[in-house]
């Protein structure tokens, strides 16, 4: 198997480290945590020569190839840029947690949602396929909902949580759609023919729905204005988190995501409007808030927004040299922001604070990390020698060259400078507020410098920071030319990351930057007021308020249309299907079609007047519950020998041993029931449903002989002639569940498994009325173990055993297979538990159901996934046919693996629901015998 495969999974079998290692020490725990994403590091760092030399690698599994989708990944030079980022700063952010979080904090739960987060993120940069990238996205949409409410005891680390999932999930929604339109306007789900039809997407009526929506993920998850609120609120979350979401993950997947499609849905006016000018305001409110923050963190993340909207500017120009430039400043921001979070959350875990009122003159107490801090926030402002001078001074260089907006495109350039001069206002008040300005205030321990190793991820991001600024084409000048030849498809304008290009415009205005910036942090008492003025918002308050209306009003709606009555539910549900399929059958000239007819005969007439008196008594008998149970089971094996007659044994089984395992599920249920039901419905109610019933049932009958008159293009043909040659059995039923059709029955046995899991909760605890007689009055018989019905039941266990086993076995050419064997099993081991009790059944058959259900979900997983291992699709069948004396020839499977799989986890879930039931009957009984 290609080995990019295994480049966003190994973080993912990384995240199960840090659960086991949580035992050991704290280092220990943090250095195995590394193993596995410092692997994937290397993996990737090994393809980025031949990266540099225009290499592209890709890889993919096919899943559904019919429907173009696959599991498919990419490693281009801008996957490559972000991989190193994902990875390189997790990596510092693992070393950095060892040391910020508490004793008290669970650091293996910790690790694994950051590694989750780690392997989600990657999965977004490195996949091929539109709806494989949607997956991820809203992978890193769960995984930093869990990071985020990490301190879940604290009320603003919940609603920020569920503040960042709430938009970023909505915008989610949006990008799905938006792919989906995208891949059906192109005719492919693959990334790598998406970027190439530029052309046809731009001149597509649907264009400017995909835009919209696919920018509404974006916007959302990059915290651009409007929807930036969200980011602030995030900072809840323990700092080493933040280092990461600010930097290098989450809010990077919506800038990764406009750099990605940049080729396919750029280069427009609707482009350009829509995300320049959404990116120059967020550029602007970011700026203008964080100067207002007294929050160390929050004045950081609100000047995470201004650069990302900065970013998505430079993005919608619409020019080459602006996309270079907006990669420049992706990894330049990476740096800057991750040590200047880890820094901020050094001052607060060593002075208890983060309030920038208290925390003043912290260089006397904290000298080395208040040096590393310092350069981080003059590169963040944009101060020569600094590598975020480098990308801002392209930055400012791309806003002259803009003409978009015609005679009003100047003020693009004097917007920006703006935005520079508030950059360099916050940046200094980060710098002077924090440590100098006087003496800490009310401080709740002394400030004093972190553990050595603490300080190490900061030591190496700011060395970068000042490395990439003074040396920028020797450290990333081949990746940013990567990078920015798989944004741009190849087409790599020229450019220079000179340090110096003599005195120029952009240099001037980075002076006024500069300057202003300090006049306005001196001024700053005059803006302070004047912000005073404007009452104050909470975000989380106004987001509450939002969300508490819509549900009042949902709530409202729903009872209106809701009353609790399931036959009114019923009613309007059947009178909308009749009326929307009888306008359909009007339409038809005649009902019956050409083809021939079946003659009746005397068998097929017998049952079917069974069947119709069965169903008819169970309705008259409705009021008897026990009573309608035995003529609703007569309609059950009717229907079972109707599959028989029509050449349908694997349905008749199924449908057989589903009907008695049905029957003592409803037994045992009806049980703890009134034996009769209250009459419930009036007269004129009765007509009312008869009529509708009748009506409804007419208009099924009509379109059932309208079909079966009638020739049909089936797939049939198609499994008939592929199921012994592509599945190796001709029971083609079971070869469409276990090959074909294998991903659906994997999924339909997890849902049993859960299902099953689920009521054996809900009734592991209950506590239920036990009536003490029947309903005539007459008492339980003391004798709850007939000796007739004990013996009788060993007897037959064995000989159930041998059949379910042959059933099994056989399934795969004659009709049987796992879930039909899981059946009959179950109902052997059910009739134990009547015939002797649970508690003479506990000392004899140890089963675990539960285990039972894992047991088999995973065996049938671990089938498919073995299928990977010699490059076939999931769950593909193996079988070839051998030799023994006497037995002669046979043939093995390796669909048997999964049958067992299915066979277990019905097996399983059956007993699991059944037994635990019947306990609940027993222990009750037992309770109020001892009572009496």
């Amino acid at each position: 198997m290609n080995a990019l495969i295994w480049l966003p999974f190994l973080p993912l079998l990384g995240s199960l480290v840090p659960l086991f290692a949580a035992r050991f020490s704290r280092t220990t725990c943090a250095f195995m945590t590394t193993v596995l994403p410092a692997i994937t590091l290397l993996l990737v760092l090994s393809h980025a020569g031949d990266i540099f030399n225009g290499s592209l690698f890709q890889a993919s599994i096919p899943w559904i190839p019919s429907m173009g989708l696959e599991l498919a990944f990419r490693l281009d030079g801008l996957a490559l840029l972000f991989s190193i980022l994902i990875l390189g700063i997790g990596l510092l952010v693992i070393l950095y947690a060892r040391y910020y979080l508490s004793a008290t904090d669970s650091m293996g739960k910790f690790y694994a949602y950051l590694i989750l987060f780690m392997f989600a993120m990657l999965g977004v940069v490195l996949s091929d396929n539109l709806i494989q990238i949607w997956f991820f996205w809203e992978l890193t949409s769960i995984s930093s909902f869990l990071l985020i409410s990490f301190w879940g005891h604290k009320t603003e680390a919940r609603k920020g949580a569920r503040m960042a999932l709430t938009v970023t999930g909505a915008g989610g929604l949006a990008l799905l759609a938006g792919l989906l339109i995208l891949g059906d306007t192109v005719g492919s789900y693959s990334l790598q023919i998406v970027l190439y039809s530029g052309d046809l997407i731009k001149s597509s009526a649907t264009y400017p729905v995909i835009v919209v929506l696919i920018l509404l993920g974006a916007f959302t998850k990059s915290a651009q204005f409007p929807f930036h609120f969200w980011l602030p609120n995030a900072m809840a979350a323990p700092t080493p988190v933040s280092a990461y979401l600010h930097s290098a993950t989450m809010v990077k997947a919506g800038i990764f995501l406009m750099a990605r499609f940049y080729p396919a849905l750029a280069n427009t006016d609707l482009w350009f409007l829509i995300v320049s000018l959404t990116g120059l305001a967020t550029f602007l409110v970011g700026a203008y808030i964080a100067l207002f923050q007294h929050d160390l963190k929050g004045l950081l993340a609100n000047s995470t927004i201004s650069h990302l909207g900065l970013i998505t500017l430079l993005l919608g120009m619409g020019t080459d040299l602006a996309a270079v430039a907006a990669i420049f400043h992706i990894i330049n921001h990476a740096i800057f922001k991750a040590s200047l979070f880890m820094a901020a959350g050094i001052i607060d875990h060593e002075s208890g604070s983060r309030d920038m009122r208290q925390l003043n003159g912290l260089w006397k107490y904290m000298p080395y990390t208040a040096t590393l801090a310092m350069v981080a926030s003059a590169s963040m402002a944009g101060v020569p020698l600094m590598n975020g001078f480098l990308s801002k001074e392209m930055f400012f260089t791309e806003t002259l060259h803009q003409a978009s907006l015609g005679s009003l495109s100047w003020f693009i350039p004097v917007l920006a400078t703006l935005g520079g001069v508030l950059a360099v206002a916050y940046s200094t008040r980060f710098i002077h507020d924090v440590f100098f300005n006087g003496e800490p205030i009310n401080l709740p321990k002394t400030p004093h410098e972190p553990p050595r190793y603490m300080r190490v991820p900061v030591e190496i991001l700011v060395a970068l920071c000042l490395i990439v600024g003074i040396f920028p084409s020797m450290v990333v000048g081949d990746l940013l030319f990567a990078a920015a030849s798989a944004t741009l498809n190849g087409l790599v304008p020229v450019y220079s990351l000179a340090i110096w290009h003599g005195f120029t415009f952009p240099l001037l205005m980075s002076v006024i930057a500069l300057i202003g910036g300090l006049l306005v942090y001196k001024n700053r008492s005059h803006l302070f007021k004047f912000q005073s003025q404007f009452p104050a918002s909470d975000p989380k308050l106004v987001f509450e308020g939002i969300v508490q209306s819509i549900t009042a009003k949902a709530n409202r709606f729903i009872s209106l249309t809701e009353n609790g009555s399931l036959q009114r539910y019923i009613f309007f549900t059947l009178v909308l299907a009749v009326i929307m399929t009888a306008s359909s059958l009007m339409k038809l000239n005649t009902t019956a079609g050409q083809r021939t007819e079946i003659p009746l005969d005397a068998l097929s007439i017998t049952c079917a007047a069974l069947l119709c008196l069965a169903a008819l008594a169970t309705v008259v008998c409705h009021r008897s519950r026990m009573m309608a149970l035995i003529t609703l089971s007569v309609v059950g094996l009717i229907v079972s020998l109707a599959f028989a007659k029509f050449s349908a044994p694997d349905l008749a089984l199924t449908q057989l041993s589903v009907e008695v395992v049905t029957i003592i599920l409803l037994i045992l249920a009806l049980f703890f029931l009134p034996q009769k039901t209250p009459k419930e419905s009036s007269p004129r109610r009765v007509v009312r449903d008869l009529g509708l019933a009748s009506f409804a049932g007419g208009i099924v009958g009509t379109i059932c002989y309208a079909l079966m008159t009638r020739p049909l293009d089936t797939i049939s043909t198609f499994f008939t002639a592929n199921s012994k040659t592509g599945g190796g059995g001709t029971n083609i039923v079971n070869v469409i569940l276990v090959d074909f059709r294998g991903f659906d029955t994997l999924g339909e046995i997890t849902v049993l498994g859960i299902a099953a899991l689920g009521i054996y909760k809900l009734i592991a605890r209950m506590r239920l009325y036990m009536p003490s007689t029947d309903d005539h009055g007459r008492p339980w018989s003391k004798d709850k173990h007939p000796i007739l019905l004990s013996v009788i039941s060993q007897s037959l266990l064995p000989l159930a055993l041998l059949v379910s086993a042959y059933i099994f076995l056989r399934g795969h050419n004659m009709p049987g297979g796992g879930f039909i064997a899981g059946l009959i099993t179950s109902v052997a081991i059910i009739q134990q538990y009547v015939a002797h009790g649970v508690e003479w059944i506990k000392t004899r058959i140890k089963l675990d159901y539960q285990v039972m259900i894992g047991m088999g979900i995973g065996i049938s997983t671990l089938s498919g996934l073995g299928s990977w291992a010699f490059g076939q699709p999931f769950l593909k069948t193996w079988f070839d046919y051998f030799y023994l004396p006497v037995i002669g020839k046979f043939e093995l499977a390796s669909a048997m693996i999964f049958d067992l799989g299915v066979f277990l986890t019905v097996v399983g879930a059956t007993m699991l629901i059944l037994a635990n039931l019947g306990q609940l009957t027993t222990s009750e009984r037992l309770t109020q015998q001892e009572q009496e």
